[in-house]
C-alpha cells in the first residue's frame, strides 16, 4: 500500500476513535473491539519505525474523555496480547515491539495509573461512598443524573485493570512495586532465583560426584550447605519447599551421605523441619511471618493448603532419608517435642471449636502444634525401626514415650486424633514389652466410644449429632485396632479373649456404635483369628461371631424384605413423608440393620484367610489339592457361613437393581423422591468441583433424612459389590463353583441395567466384575466368565453407542424441558459420567482380554486420570501385545469377540481423549489380529479401517492420540491391504490425498521383489497420505496465513574495521590479558 494510502487511512481509523463512536455505555462491544483491532494490525505493521509517535497520539485521544480513553486500553491490551501472550508475529517484528514498548513501559504504567486512579476517585466521589474497598466489581446507589456518568467511570476503571493485568506477567517488577511499602517483592523474586541457583549447583554436584567424571567434593561444600539451610529455614513458605528436592538427593547420594559435614547438618535440617511442618502462612491472615509471603504466592487459603498438605508430604519424605543418616537424633528430637506437647497448656487460640467450648479448632495454636509434632514423630520413629539393628532400639526411651501418650487424658477431639497416631508411631515399642498391650487397647477401646457430651454414649440425640472431628476420632481409633491386628496379629494373639470380650461388650447395646464401627472391630477380630491355623477352630470361632448376622438376615421378615422391592422401601422407610426432615426418622433402626449385616459379611469375606506357608496351612486343615493348572486349593474357614447367606445377598442385589424401574420410583415418598439420586460429595467430584475448605471440618453433620436415605442407597450398593468382588479371592474354587453362578449373577447384578445410572453402573464394573475375572482361575473361564461377559459386553456395547449418539446430537437438539434447576450443569455431569463409564468398560476389556505384559506401562494409570495424560506423550502399541487366555476364550465366540471388537473401534471416535488413546495403544490391534486368520469380509475389513480414520478426524488434533491412531491405522493398511483392495477405496475418498503418491506407496506395498524401505519413512510417507482427515483444533481449522513484513531493524551491528588487530596492542601486550583476572 502506498504511503500516502496508509497514512489517510490512519487518520480514518483515528478519527473513528476520537467522534466516530457512541459514547462508552451506548457503543456495542463487538464495534469497540474491531476498532481497537484495527489499530493494532496497523500498530504491528507500522510502529515504531514508521509510525514513532504512536503513543502520543494515543494519549492524545484519551484526553478527549471515557469512551477515547477505553479504546485506548483496548488496544494496550490488544497489542499486549499479540506480542506477548500469543506470539502472532513473525521473529523480528516481535522483538521490534516489545523492545519499544519495555522502553517506554514507564510512561505507558504511568498513563495506565493515573487512569485508574481518577476514574475511581471520581467514581467514589458520585456514588458518595469514599470508604467501599469494592467499587469496580460492586457499584453503589447514586441520583439519576451522575449515574451514567459514574457507569463510564467504572467501565473506564475496569479497562485499566484489565490492561495492567495483560502486562503485570511480564514487565520490570519496577513499574509494580512501590519502594518501602510493606515487603519488597522485588527482593523476594531475587530470593527465588537465588534459591533456584543453588538447587541447581546441589543438583549438579550430586550428578557429578561418584560419577566417571574425577569430580572431588568442593572445598567450600560447608558453606554451601549452611546457605542452603538459610532457605530452609527462610519465613515463606514457597522457598523452604523449594530446597526439599535438593535436600533429599543430597540425604540419598551415595557419596555425599556420608560426607561428614552433611551429617553434621542432618540435626539441623531436623530442626527446621520441625518449624516447617507447622501449618502457618494463610494468606489471610496476620499470625505468622510467613503470612506476608504467602500474599505474594498464593490467591487464597484454598490454594494455600493444597500447596502445604503437598509441602509437608514432600517433606516427610526428605525427613525419613535424613534420619537413616541418623536415626538417634530424629528419635530424640520427637521425643523431646512430644514431652513438650503433653505439658503444655491448650491453646485455643480466638476462634473457639463449634464442637464445644473451651476445645481447638483446626487454626487453634495448640492444634497447629500437636499435628506438625505427630507428624514429625511418625516419620522419624517409622524410619529409625527401619533403619537401626533390633539391638540397638532405644526400647527405654520409647517404653516411656508410650506410657507418658497412654496416660495423657483429653477431651479435645482434635488433640485426641494426634496422641492416637502417636500411640500408633510408639506401638512397635510394644512388641519388645509385649506386658503393655492391654494398656495399648484399653486406649483405644475408650476411644472407640469418644464422644464430648458423655450422655450422648448412652441417649441417641437427633439434636445433637457428632462433629466430623469426634467421627474421625472414633474412626481412627477403629483403624488403629485394624492395622495393629493386621501388621502385629502374634503380638496381639495371646490377648484374643480380651480383645474378643471388649468388643462383644460393645457390640450388646446397638446404639452404642455405628455399624461401620461395630464392623470395624469384628474385622480386627477375623485378622486375629487366622493366626488360630486351625481350620475347626477358626470356622467355630466365624461361625459365633457371624451368629447375629445370620439370625438377622435369614429371618422370615429380612427374606421378604430383601426380595421385594415394595416390602423393602417400605422397610428402609423410604416411602413415607416425613414432616421434620432432620428430627424425625422412624426407619433409621430398619436400614441400620440391613447395613450391619452387609457390612459384616464383607469384613469377614475381606480378612478371613489361611495361612500363607503351604505347610501350615496342611497342618490346620486348610489345603484341598492343587488344580490342574497346578495352583494350590485352600478352603477358607468362612465359606460356610458366607454361601449360607449368599442367596439373600442376591435377592438384596435383585431388589436394589429393581428400585430404578419407573414404578419402584413412583412409590418413593415425597420426602424420598431423590433418594436414589448421586450424593452431592459424588457430583462434586465428578465435575472437578472443590471441595468446602477447613472450618466444615468443625461443624456438626446435621444431615436430613433424605441425605441419610440417599448414603444409604449408596453405600449398601457399594457394599454388596465389593463383597462379590472379593468373593472369589476368598472362596476360590467354592465359590467358583456354586450352581448355577453365572445365570444367579446375570439374573441379580445384571438385572434390569437400562434403568441403573452410569454413577451405579461404573462402581459394579469396577469393584466386582474386574476383580472376579482379575481372580478367576482359567478352568472356570468356560463355565462363568464368558456367560457372564458375553451379554455383558454386548449390552454395554449398546449402552455407549446410545449414550454418544446422544452427546453428539445433543447440539442440534432444543430441549424445552429442563432436567434440573441448573441444565448446563447437569449436562456437563451427564457427559462426563458417559466419559468416565467409557473409560471403566474399555478397561474392564483390556483387563479381559490383552496380556499384562504387553501394557504394564499404562494400565497403571487411573481410570478416572485426568484427560492430560493424552497429550503428555506419543505412546505407540506394543508389538508383543498378546490376547490373555480368557481373551481368547472370548474371541472364540462370535456375538462376545464382535461386541468387543466394535466397542473397541467405535470408541475411538467418541469424544473422550483418554479412552481413545488407551484403546488404540492396548487393545485394539491385539483384537483384531486375532481374527485376521479368518475370512473377514470387505465391508467389515473397511469398518475397522473407517473407525480409525474417524477417530483422527476427531482427536488428531492431541498429539499422543494422533500418533497412535497414525500407528493403528498404518498396521491395519500394511496388514491388510495386500488382501482386500477395498481399503484403497477408502484411502482415495480421503480429503486432499495425493493419487498418484498413494500408487508409489501401494506399488512398494505389494510388490514384495522390490526392496523394503525403513519403517519410519514408510510410516511418515502413510501419515503425509492420510494428513486430510487428521483433525486439527478449532483455533486451526478456519486460520488465514498473515504475512507481516519486516521494518528495517532498529539496531544494526557495526562491522569491526578488517585493518584492526585484536591480538595487538600498543603496549605490545598479547590476547592472554583478555583473561587476566
Amino acid at each position: 500500500m502506498p504511503r500516502l494510502e496508509k497514512v489517510y487511512l490512519k487518520n480514518n481509523v483515528m478519527g473513528l476513535i476520537s467522534s466516530g463512536t457512541q459514547s462508552i455505555l451506548e457503543e456495542e462491544s463487538h464495534i469497540k473491539d474491531v476498532l481497537s483491532r484495527i489499530v493494532v494490525e496497523m500498530i504491528k505493521r507500522e510502529w515504531p519505525q514508521h509510525w514513532p509517535d504512536m503513543l502520543k497520539e494515543l494519549d492524545t485521544l484519551s484526553k478527549q474523555g471515557e469512551t477515547q480513553t477505553e479504546l485506548v486500553m483496548f488496544i494496550l491490551l490488544r497489542l499486549a496480547e499479540d506480542v506477548v501472550t500469543f506470539q502472532t508475529l513473525p521473529t523480528q517484528r516481535r522483538r521490534d515491539i516489545q523492545q519499544t514498548l519495555t522502553q517506554n513501559m514507564e510512561k505507558i504504567f504511568s498513563f495506565l495509573l493515573t487512569a485508574l486512579q481518577q476514574n475511581v476517585n471520581k467514581y467514589r466521589l458520585m456514588v458518595g461512598a469514599p470508604q467501599e474497598q469494592e467499587v469496580l466489581t460492586s457499584p453503589q446507589k447514586t441520583d439519576l443524573a451522575q449515574e451514567p456518568k459514574a457507569q463510564a467511570n467504572c467501565r473506564v476503571g475496569i479497562a485499566a485493570l484489565n490492561t495492567l493485568a495483560g502486562y503485570i506477567d511480564w514487565v520490570a517488577l519496577s513499574h509494580i512495586t512501590a519502594d518501602g511499602e510493606g515487603l519488597v517483592e522485588k527482593h523476594y523474586v531475587f530470593l527465588k532465583r537465588l534459591c533456584q541457583v543453588l538447587c541447581a549447583l546441589g543438583s549438579q554436584l550430586c550428578a557429578l560426584l561418584g560419577s566417571d567424571c574425577n569430580v572431588e567434593t568442593p572445598a567450600n561444600f560447608g558453606k554451601y550447605l549452611e546457605s542452603f539451610l538459610a532457605f530452609t529455614t527462610h519465613p515463606s513458605q514457597f522457598l523452604r519447599s523449594s530446597t526439599q528436592i535438593t535436600w533429599g538427593a543430597l540425604f540419598r547420594h551415595e557419596v555425599l551421605s556420608r560426607d561428614p559435614l552433611l551429617l553434621a547438618v542432618v540435626p539441623k535440617y531436623l530442626r527446621a523441619s520441625m518449624t516447617n511442618l507447622v501449618k502457618v502462612g494463610f494468606p489471610s491472615k496476620a499470625d505468622s511471618p510467613s503470612c506476608e509471603y504467602s500474599r505474594f504466592d498464593f490467591d487464597s487459603d484454598e490454594d494455600f493448603n493444597a500447596f502445604f498438605n503437598s509441602f509437608r508430604a514432600q517433606q516427610g519424605e526428605v525427613m525419613r532419608m535424613a534420619c537413616r543418616l541418623d536415626p538417634l537424633t530424629g528419635f530424640q528430637m520427637a521425643g523431646e517435642w512430644l514431652k513438650y506437647q503433653l505439658t503444655a497448656p491448650v491453646d485455643t487460640g480466638p476462634t473457639n471449636s463449634k464442637t464445644g467450648e473451651g476445645l481447638c479448632s483446626i487454626f487453634s495454636p495448640s492444634f497447629v502444634q500437636w499435628d506438625a509434632m505427630t507428624f514429625f514423630s511418625e516419620s522419624v520413629i517409622s524410619q529409625m525401626f527401619r533403619t537401626m539393628d533390633k539391638d540397638e532400639i532405644p526400647v527405654n526411651d520409647g517404653i516411656d514415650l508410650l506410657q507418658l501418650v497412654l496416660n495423657f487424658e483429653t477431651k479435645d477431639p482434635l488433640i485426641l486424633s494426634c496422641v492416637l497416631t502417636n500411640v500408633s508411631a510408639l506401638f512397635p515399642f510394644v512388641t519388645y514389652r509385649p506386658e503393655y498391650l492391654p494398656q495399648v487397647l484399653s486406649k483405644l477401646f475408650a476411644s472407640v466410644t469418644f464422644e464430648v457430651v458423655e450422655e450422648s454414649k448412652f441417649v441417641v440425640s437427633v439434636q445433637a449429632p457428632r462433629t466430623r472431628a469426634v467421627k474421625n476420632v472414633r474412626r481412627h481409633a477403629c483403624s488403629s485396632i485394624i492395622k495393629m491386628c493386621r501388621d502385629y496379629p502374634q503380638l496381639v494373639l495371646p490377648n484374643f479373649e480380651m480383645l474378643y470380650n471388649h468388643v462383644k461388650q460393645l457390640l450388646s447395646n446397638e446404639l452404642l456404635l455405628t455399624q461401620m464401627e461395630k464392623c470395624a472391630l469384628m474385622e480386627a477380630l477375623v485378622l486375629i483369628s487366622n493366626q488360630f491355623k486351625d481350620y475347626e477352630r477358626q470356622k467355630a470361632f466365624l461361625e459365633e461371631l457371624m451368629a447375629p448376622v445370620a439370625g438377622l438376615w435369614l429371618s422370615p421378615e429380612m427374606q421378604r424384605v430383601l426380595s421385594d422391592p415394595e416390602a423393602f422401601i417400605s422397610y428402609v422407610g423410604a416411602d413415607n413423608k416425613i414432616a421434620d426432615p432432620v428430627m424425625e426418622d422412624p426407619s433409621g433402626l430398619n436400614r441400620s440393620r440391613i447395613s450391619f449385616c452387609v457390612y459384616t459379611i464383607l469384613g469377614v469375606v475381606k480378612r478371613a484367610r489361611w495361612p500363607a506357608a503351604t505347610e501350615e496351612a496342611k497342618a490346620g486343615g486348610f489345603f484341598l489339592g492343587y488344580l490342574p493348572s497346578g495352583t494350590p486349593m485352600y478352603r477358607n474357614p468362612c465359606t460356610e457361613q458366607v454361601l449360607k447367606l449368599f442367596d439373600n445377598l442376591l435377592a438384596l442385589i435383585r431388589t436394589h437393581n429393581n428400585l430404578y424401574t419407573p414404578e419402584m420410583v413412583a412409590r418413593l415418598g415425597d420426602t424420598f423422591a431423590k433418594a436414589l439420586d448421586m450424593l452431592e460429595v459424588e457430583k462434586n467430584a465428578i465435575l472437578g468441583l472443590p471441595q468446602p475448605l477447613l472450618e466444615l471440618y468443625d461443624s456438626p453433620v446435621y444431615k436430613t433424612v433424605l441425605e441419610r436415605m440417599q448414603g444409604f442407597f449408596c453405600t449398601l450398593y457399594d457394599n454388596c459389590f465389593h463383597i462379590l468382588g472379593n468373593a472369589g479371592p476368598s472362596m476360590q474354587q467354592d465359590f467358583y463353583t456354586v450352581e448355577g453362578l453365572a445365570t444367579q449373577l446375570l439374573s441379580s447384578a445384571f438385572n434390569n441395567l437400562n434403568n441403573i445410572p452410569d454413577y451405579r453402573l461404573r462402581p459394579m464394573l469396577r469393584v466386582f466384575v474386574k476383580p472376579l475375572v482379575l481372580s478367576c482361575p482359567a478352568e472356570y473361564y468356560e463355565t462363568l466368565v464368558c456367560p457372564m461377559l458375553g451379554p455383558l459386553f454386548t449390552y454395554l456395547h449398546m449402552r455407549l453407542s446410545q449414550k454418544w449418539q446422544v452427546i453428539n446430537q445433543r447440539s442440534m437438539l432444543c430441549e424445552d424441558d429442563a432436567a434440573d434447576d441448573n441444565p448446563e450443569s447437569q449436562e456437563m455431569l451427564e457427559e462426563q459420567l458417559v466419559r468416565l463409564l467409557t473409560r471403566e468398560v474399555m478397561d474392564l476389556a483390556t483387563v479381559c482380554c490383552v496380556s499384562k505384559k504387553g501394557v504394564e506401562q499404562n494400565t497403571t494409570a487411573a481410570v478416572d486420570g485426568d484427560d492430560d495424560e493424552a497429550m503428555a506423550t506419543e505412546v505407540t502399541p506394543p508389538a508383543n501385545a498378546e490376547l490373555t487366555e480368557l481373551g481368547k476364550c472370548l474371541m472364540k465366540q462370535e456375538d462376545v469377540c464382535t461386541a468387543v471388537l466394535i466397542t473397541a473401534y467405535t470408541s475411538l471416535s467418541w469424544k473422550d481423549t483418554l479412552s481413545c488413546q488407551r484403546t488404540t495403544t492396548q487393545l485394539c490391534w491385539p483384537l483384531l489380529k486375532q481374527v485376521l486368520p479368518g475370512n473377514l469380509l470387505p465391508d467389515a475389513v473397511s469398518w475397522f479401517f473407517t473407525s480409525v480414520l474417524k477417530g483422527l478426524q476427531v482427536h488428531g488434533q492431541h498429539d499422543g492420540c494422533m500418533a497412535a491412531l497414525v500407528h493403528l491405522a498404518f498396521q491395519i493398511y500394511e496388514a491388510l491391504r495386500p488382501r482386500y483392495g477395498e481399503l484403497k477405496a477408502v484411502m482415495e475418498q480421503i480429503p486432499d490425498i495425493q493419487l498418484d503418491s498413494l500408487e508409489q506407496f501401494d506399488s512398494k506395498l505389494l510388490n514384495p521383489t522390490l526392496q523394503k524401505v525403513a519403517d519410519k519413512r514408510r510410516k511418515d510417507h502413510f501419515k503425509r497420505l492420510i494428513s486430510g482427515c487428521i483433525g486439527k483444533p478449532i483455533g486451526e481449522q478456519f486460520r488465514k496465513e498473515v504475512h507481516i513484513r519486516n521494518l528495517p531493524s532498529l539496531f544494526k551491528k557495526v562491522k569491526p574495521s578488517l585493518q584492526t588487530d585484536v591480538l595487538e596492542n600498543e603496549d605490545g601486550e598479547g590476547f592472554n590479558v583478555l583473561f587476566e583476572p
